[in-house]
């Protein structure tokens, strides 16, 4: 049962962008994914929004999930937050294990 997490960072005069550029650039990405039972982190942007940045976060499991919350990368995400001064809009999704119907896949390319 994976779990999938769409965080929306949103700020002002660039700062979601910032925040997301500084979370690459000073390796804490990289540490997230290597974290046991990290599938994925990977932020976008929505183009009709250019003040929010979309951060989709996936787990292998719930555990793993919540030893990364109990991590110290927790508290660097917290100070990055306020220095850029972002609000955040959660959702979370867990896997059904069944994968995608059958007449949902005759959508698919």
């Amino acid at each position: 049962m994976a779990i999938t997490i769409n965080i929306y960072y949103t700020g002002t005069n660039g700062n979601a962008k910032r925040f997301a550029r500084e979370m690459v650039s000073s390796g804490i990405v990289n540490d997230i994914r290597a974290e046991e039972g990290n599938i994925g982190y990977e932020y976008f942007f929505p183009m009709d929004d250019e003040e929010t940045v979309l951060l989709i976060d996936r787990w292998q499991e719930q555990r793993a999930l919540d030893i990364h919350h109990a991590s110290p990368m927790m508290s660097k995400i917290s100070e990055l937050r306020e220095k850029y001064d972002l609000h955040m809009k959660v959702e979370r999704y867990v896997s059904d294990d069944a994968g995608i119907p059958a007449e949902d896949k005759r959508f698919i390319r």
